[in-house]
């Protein structure tokens, strides 16, 4: 079925089932689907579609996005680069005489000043950028949480991992991607807190869950944030 609203259209499917309320869905191709209970009228449905409108159409853009992976990154005046969540665009110019390439965060902007319009040396800007914001993010949500642990971490690091979020070793040892400098600053505490609760429980057993569950009850909305999020988080 395709129901036009505000300007828009969104293909969709009706599955009557025997279930007490209405469920929308939208799978990994951006397909939606709706599952209503038996004999609810077609005009309920189609309100709840135009209900919940602009977020029906924002999941199917991201799963069709995420279908075809990262776009290739232009480094040019308006492309947009994650930070702490949100989009924002880049405004780049360049600077024959600074000693290093900068990048500084102001006005929902990133301001990029480069020795030369290159598009390695625009990358590599802002790839310290992160890992510096990473770095200062982290500190500070260790900071927060650490009245939580009786023990505390012997060593903070910054990498750049194809595999991980973080890491802890039997040390006490911590390691964070520079990568989580461009998700929440809520999502960022969790990853924090995940790793400095395996400086008591080095395995994902229950005790380790109770943890961190009990430092941040909703650990899973954030965990959720960056299993859908993650193959955007690109420089």
């Amino acid at each position: 079925m395709i129901h036009s609203y505000l300007g828009e259209n969104i293909n969709f499917t009706i599955m009557y089932k025997k279930r007490s309320s209405i469920g929308i869905y939208i799978d990994a191709y951006g397909n939606v689907e709706v599952q209503a209970p038996r004999n609810t009228p077609e005009k309920t449905i189609l309100h709840l579609l135009e209900a919940n409108w602009e977020q029906i159409q924002q999941k199917i853009k991201e799963m069709k996005e995420r279908l075809h992976g990262p776009k290739k990154r232009a480094y040019e005046i308006g492309e947009t680069f994650l930070y702490l969540g949100n989009s924002y665009p880049i405004q780049i110019s360049h600077d024959v005489n600074i000693l290093q390439d900068q990048v500084v965060f102001e006005k929902d902007k990133l301001y990029i000043i480069v020795k030369d319009l290159d598009d390695e040396r625009i990358k590599q800007a802002l790839k310290r950028f992160y890992y510096k914001q990473c770095k200062s993010l982290v500190e500070k949500s260790i900071q927060t949480f650490q009245t939580n642990f009786k023990v505390k971490p012997s060593s903070i690091r910054i990498s750049d991992s194809n595999t991980n979020w973080g890491t802890c070793d039997s040390k006490r040892q911590l390691t964070f991607n520079w990568k989580l400098a461009m998700a929440p600053k809520n999502v960022i505490d969790y990853v924090v807190v995940h790793e400095m609760c395996h400086m008591v429980h080095l395995n994902h057993d229950r005790s380790f869950w109770r943890l961190v569950g009990k430092i941040i009850p909703e650990y899973k909305e954030r965990e959720n944030w960056l299993a859908a999020s993650s193959w955007k988080m690109t420089v």
